[in-house]
């Protein structure tokens, strides 16, 4: 029987490429353009396995990989991304990934981490270290920085680096604008940090969210 498998990244003609490289070997059950997207479609499609990007809308791939494992501690996730940065690897691993290849790996490499992660083991493209996945993982550096907020920080963080207004945010989270409010300025007094603007960098720094996709309406109640 062949593997289901859900897609996640928010380059649309990417998915329809990785889907039809995958339909020979894997059943594709779905395909998504943004981390909330990504949760909801795993509660309701139930795959054996999840092909994600990092950098997505409205909620990360990390966020989106730590929150579903609090809830699939069973769940299997491989990061297919463009950043070859060895620290974000690591931090992938921590949250429960099980797998971390780049968009310029062969398409083979896709396959062999696929096997992999499906027979349970972790799997990291050799482009960012030749270590087994679990000697690379105790060498890295620690990445606490993200940890220094709390994820519904985290998770305010990228929605106001995107963009959003208060309002907006909270919609999305459904919680109240005075809520998203007090994790903003909580944020920021944490961090020692004076203007929004430095907000938006300290996301780009963590991974949030990406140079290009960061504060594109950054006077909108930010």
């Amino acid at each position: 029987m062949k593997p289901r498998v859900l897609l996640a990244d928010d380059h649309v003609i990417l998915l329809e490429a990785f889907q039809k490289l995958l339909e020979p070997t894997c059943q594709v059950v779905g395909a998504v353009v943004d981390g909330r997207a990504l949760l909801a479609a795993v509660e309701r499609l139930q795959p054996d396995l999840i092909v994600a990007d990092i950098s997505m809308p409205q909620l990360n791939g990390l966020e989106a990989c730590e929150q579903l494992k609090r809830k699939r501690p069973d769940a299997r996730l491989i990061f297919l991304t463009v950043s070859e940065d060895a620290d974000l690897a690591a931090e992938a691993l921590r949250r429960g990934a099980s797998g971390y290849l780049l968009k310029k790996s062969a398409s083979s490499e896709l396959f062999e981490a696929i096997r992999t992660v499906l027979a349970g083991r972790l799997y990291i493209t050799p482009l960012i270290s030749r270590e087994p996945p679990a000697v690379f993982l105790s060498r890295a550096r620690d990445g606490d920085t993200a940890h220094t907020l709390t994820l519904r920080q985290r998770e305010v963080l990228q929605l106001l680096a995107e963009g959003r207004s208060m309002k907006e945010a909270a919609d999305i989270l459904k919680v109240s604008p005075r809520t998203v409010a007090f994790h903003k300025y909580g944020m920021m007094e944490h961090l020692g940090i004076k203007t929004s603007a430095e907000l938006v960098q300290h996301a780009v720094r963590l991974g949030l969210v990406t140079d290009k996709g960061s504060g594109a309406r950054l006077g909108r109640g930010v």
